[in-house]
């Protein structure tokens, strides 16, 4: 009589051994996904002006609204620096109570020991994303992607005035008028208006478009 040979599942099943450990596991998408209301973003880029001055730039983002915050810009990313910018995250979090739990950054030697001591003495744990793998830290690394291809890569920056200036336009453009498909097309800062179904409604709807930093920025609303 011909005997079947045993699957790999059915020997670790016999053995007592749970044959998918990794399906019972918490993943990092989990984590996400369980943490998002208190879960912070942050990340460190860089951009040239055009006298060929570089500048660094600090920002955070909230998962679950996706509110922006830049925190500064600065030619020199120094310990001192970071460390008023964790100071001023913690208190502007306060003002707008803001129930933060975790803040996921990466490794960059920007980071000095005293800014996860800020945000500790604050409740906010900070986790350290993996060696190289941006995708961790996806939702911040989707808006620096989106800041470089719709403002930092269209603009003629003359200094840090000017490009702090730019990303603070940028930062109010996307809290308060740009919907995010992650959080069903909703604005992190302004509710969407109610929908129209009535055909009259929609026969007396008149679109107003406001011009952003000369026209790279557009902004469509309801004409009153």
């Amino acid at each position: 009589m011909k005997v079947a040979a045993a699957t790999v599942w059915e020997i670790l099943h016999d053995a007592g051994i749970d044959p998918t450990p990794e399906r019972t596991s918490s993943t990092w998408a989990t984590f996400l996904r369980s943490q998002a209301q208190g879960l912070l973003a942050a990340d460190f880029f860089e951009t040239v002006t055009l006298t060929g001055a570089r500048f660094y730039v600090l920002a955070v983002i909230e998962h679950a609204t996706r509110r922006i915050r830049i925190l500064g810009v600065t030619p020199h990313p120094g310990a001192a620096w970071a460390t008023q910018a964790a100071r001023n995250l913690v208190m502007d979090l306060e003002d707008t109570g803001c129930q933060a739990k975790h803040l996921i950054r990466d490794r960059d030697g920007k980071y000095p020991a005293l800014f996860d001591t800020i945000l500790a003495n604050a409740g906010i744990e900070v986790v350290l994303s993996g060696v190289r793998m941006p995708r961790m830290n996806s939702i911040m690394e989707r808006w620096i992607q989106a800041c470089r291809h719709e403002l930092l890569d269209r603009t003629l920056i003359f200094n840090q005035a000017h490009l702090l200036r730019a990303l603070r336009e940028y930062e109010h453009h996307h809290n308060q008028h740009r919907p995010h498909r992650g959080i069903a097309n909703t604005r992190p800062l302004r509710a969407l208006p109610d929908p129209m179904a009535e055909p009259a409604d929609l026969a007396r709807l008149r679109v107003h478009r406001n011009d952003r930093l000369g026209g790279i920025l557009h902004e469509y609303e309801q004409a009153a």
